[in-house]
Parts: structure tokens; C-alpha cells; sequence
């Protein structure tokens, strides 16, 4: 069983968890992920470690509770314990021969830019962040990136806090004031890590998007998580899950993200916080 020592509501709908995990926090780095599930009649899912500490033996997590499991998950305290949690999973963060970067971190993929930002910074890159949101209260972690990169520009769609516009406005307007960057980095919604990576390619910049894609096993056994990367089939949970963005087949991406959107709508309108089989078998 893996303890939650520390819980931190960051908005509505974003939720950080501190969990005991000390096996994967000895080998944790930034950029990968674990599988976690809640009980025994739970799904599998991935997500990406906003930190560890390795003598305290925890592992951080940041998550929107938008589906099934993340709503469940949101709904446990302090003191409660997950069933299973397995890692470290995926590639770490590749820093080597970086001086300059800068990350593009779009709505929930903020959580998870967070720690491959602040990662980094702590080796020695220089990070300029961009963070971007629809509106002020979406908006997460300004004082904690503010603290872990050099520098942080925080966009909104309708202008309701920092700067109004799209972070590719900003990206764009970075690079068009003579910013030199050894690389780009995105997470996010597909559509607009697509145009970040566009972005990049038309400035001879290379750019890195981290994928979220369906996952099972988390092992390359399933499936699941296949992409065509360079016209290769790549599994993001063994090859990623960050890969060249100029490589990625953004459309094949974005139409398999949405492949499953009406039953996960169906599964998140009734969420009970009783145990058992029945929450997920109803």
C-alpha cells in the first residue's frame, strides 16, 4: 500500500499528492512517470511525477480530475492509500549539451511541464517558461515556477491574468526578439503542441513534446500507447515519452486521442465515494 502524506488543492479541478513510494523515488528522474491504481478494481493509469525525494521516500504527482480514476483519486485524503504504484516508467528528460531552452506548458500539461522545467533549471539549462491557460482560474504552480526556472511568461486565452494571447503568440514573440533557444519543449493538448512544433521547425529550432496517450501496461506489451514517430511505430511508454516533434504524425495522434472521448464522458457523470467493484462496473 502507498500512503498519501501530503495533499494540496491547487484549483477546482488540480490536485497535488505527496505519496510514500521509496522504491521509485531512489530511482526517479524527470521526465518519468508511474502507473498507479487506487484499489483492486481499478484501471491503470499513467502519470508523470511532478518531483521525488529520495530520502523521504515520496514521490509527487499533479492531476486534473477529469475522468473516472483522477475523480476517484481526487477524492482521497491525507492518511488514505493507493493499491498499487509502479515506477519509475519512461525515458528520463535528455539535458545533455542544453544551455537554453524553453518550455511550453499548455492548460493541465502545465503539471506536467512542471517538472521537466524545474529539472532543468536544477542541471544547469536555462528555462524560459510559457504557461498558458483559457482563463485565471485554471491557472497553477506561478510561485513555484517563478522559484525554478529563469524566467516565466503566463498567458491567458481571454486575458483574465498575465499576458492575453496563445503561447504560440508568445513562443513567436520570444524567438522574434533575438531569444536563442538549443531547443523546445511542449505539453499539452495535441492541437497546440502541433503548432509549437511547426513553430519551432520554421525557426531551425529543434523541438520535444512529451506525449499523453492511452496506456495499459506501461511495458510496450499492449499497445496502447502506439505513435508514428519518423513513420516508425514507437510505444511511448518504453521509447517516450518525450519525442522529436518534428517527427511526430500529429493528425494519426490527435484522431487517436479522441477515440475513446464519449464513453469517458459517460464515465465521469456519476463518481460514488463508496469502495468497491460496483463504481466501476455500473
Amino acid at each position: 500500500m502507498y500512503k498519501i502524506v501530503r495533499k494540496r488543492v491547487l484549483n477546482p479541478t488540480m490536485t497535488w499528492l505527496t505519496i510514500e513510494a521509496p522504491l521509485v523515488a531512489r530511482k526517479a528522474k524527470p521526465g518519468q512517470f508511474i502507473i498507479f491504481r487506487i484499489d483492486e478494481y481499478g484501471e491503470r493509469i499513467p502519470l508523470t511525477m511532478a518531483g521525488h525525494d529520495e530520502k523521504a521516500g515520496t514521490v509527487d504527482i499533479i492531476f486534473a480530475a477529469v475522468g473516472k480514476s483522477t475523480m476517484l483519486l481526487n477524492q482521497m485524503e491525507e492518511g488514505d492509500c493507493l493499491l498499487d504504484v509502479v515506477g519509475p516508467l519512461g525515458r528520463p528528460t535528455e539535458m545533455e549539451g542544453l544551455k537554453s531552452v524553453c518550455v511550453v506548458g499548455g492548460g493541465t500539461g502545465n503539471a506536467l511541464a512542471y517538472p521537466l522545467a524545474t529539472g532543468m533549471q536544477k542541471a544547469g539549462v536555462k528555462v524560459d517558461m510559457i504557461s498558458g491557460y483559457k482563463s485565471e482560474k485554471e491557472v497553477i504552480l506561478v510561485d513555484e515556477f517563478k522559484a525554478g526556472v529563469e524566467r516565466l511568461f503566463v498567458t491567458t486565452d481571454d486575458g483574465s491574468y498575465g499576458e492575453k494571447g496563445f503561447t504560440t503568440n508568445k513562443l513567436e514573440q520570444l524567438i522574434a526578439d533575438g531569444n536563442k533557444y538549443d531547443e523546445i519543449v511542449v505539453v499539452g493538448p495535441p492541437i497546440m503542441m502541433k503548432f509549437v512544433c511547426e513553430i519551432a521547425k520554421k525557426n531551425g529550432i529543434k523541438s520535444v513534446a512529451s506525449l499523453a496517450t492511452y496506456m495499459v501496461d506501461g511495458t510496450g506489451m499492449c499497445g496502447g500507447c502506439r505513435a508514428t514517430i519518423g513513420g516508425e511505430d514507437k510505444f511511448v511508454c518504453v521509447d517516450g515519452p518525450e519525442f522529436d516533434g518534428a517527427l511526430i504524425d500529429w493528425d494519426e495522434l490527435i484522431n487517436r486521442s479522441k477515440m475513446f472521448a464519449e464513453q469517458e464522458a459517460e464515465d465521469r457523470a456519476h463518481v460514488c465515494r463508496l469502495t468497491g467493484g460496483v463504481r466501476y462496473n455500473d
